[in-house]
């Protein structure tokens, strides 16, 4: 691929595993053009300083203005000639040749909108991988809510080894083609009525009524830590009534019957603390 490749990376209090992140994406076989770093509100940010000395990479800082924002303004960094965009997590760590797959993929494919692949659990406070898996892509269960395809099985089975078109792409690693991006009819990539979560989810539902490809492929690697909690009950109830909210407002946004699940969830989250 002779066109820029450039990563966006917002980060929210992840100095423990942003250099890791990093590290990840040096010793990349295919060089990053450029890489993005907005951060939302940290309340420490000594972990960035070292990054203003780093030549292709763009350092910018905000409060706290949430997760769809923050890509948004990351965007407005990228070069009008950029042709991938990859969205990721700190917390997400890239396999050496994921970037050189990806960059292959999309000048192969000219009808891929984003493409992205196998997430891997990683546990960071113990420095190893989990051996399970975290996400093959977003899904829908019959009666709406959205899954990431998955999460949590052993990946000893053989399983989602083959290359498929998938209704939602996971947040932590969306390799965008930049054409598909910009052909979106508003200039904010991300809906900023989403603060956080779900935001993935509605961003890729318009990539694909535009007539883009969403794909997962496995060749694609990647270790996730994931900030939720096995324990649902131990995620701070704000994030489980935002997530629940969002899910409302994604179906608001794409209209469907599902709407019905999602204030079902909502009722159970606000009045029931499920």
């Amino acid at each position: 691929m002779a066109f820029p490749v450039c990563v966006i990376i917002v980060t929210h209090n992840s100095a423990d595993v942003l250099p890791g992140c990093l590290t990840a994406i040096d010793q990349q076989t295919r060089p990053v053009d450029r890489i993005i770093v907005v951060d939302s509100g940290s309340t420490d940010r000594a972990y960035l300083a070292p990054l203003q000395k780093r030549e292709e990479l763009v350092l910018i800082e905000r409060e706290n203005i949430g997760f769809a924002r923050a890509n948004n303004l990351g965007m407005t960094a990228i070069p009008t000639d950029a042709g991938m965009v990859i969205f990721m997590n700190p917390d997400t760590f890239l396999q050496p040749d994921l970037i050189a797959r990806a960059s292959h993929i999309l000048t192969a494919q000219p009808q891929i909108g984003i493409v992205t692949g196998k997430l891997l659990g990683f546990d960071p406070v113990l420095n190893r991988p989990t051996g399970c898996l975290d996400s093959t892509g977003i899904f829908r269960h019959w009666y709406g809510r959205w899954f990431d395809r998955g999460q949590g099985r052993p990946d000893d089975t053989g399983c989602y080894e083959t290359s498929s078109q998938i209704p939602a792409v996971c947040g932590a690693l969306m390799c965008c083609r930049a054409e598909a991006l910009m052909s979106l009819s508003s200039k904010k990539i991300f809906d900023e009525d989403f603060f956080l979560y779900k935001e993935d989810i509605e961003l890729s539902l318009r990539i694909k009524k535009l007539g883009w490809q969403l794909v997962y492929e496995p060749s694609l690697k990647a270790f996730h830590c994931r900030g939720w909690q096995k324990d649902r009950q131990q995620v701070p109830y704000f994030l489980r009534i935002m997530a629940a909210e969002n899910e409302i407002r994604l179906y608001k946004k794409h209209p469907s019957p599902y709407i019905v699940w999602a204030i079902l969830k909502y009722l159970g989250v606000r009045y029931l603390r499920i």
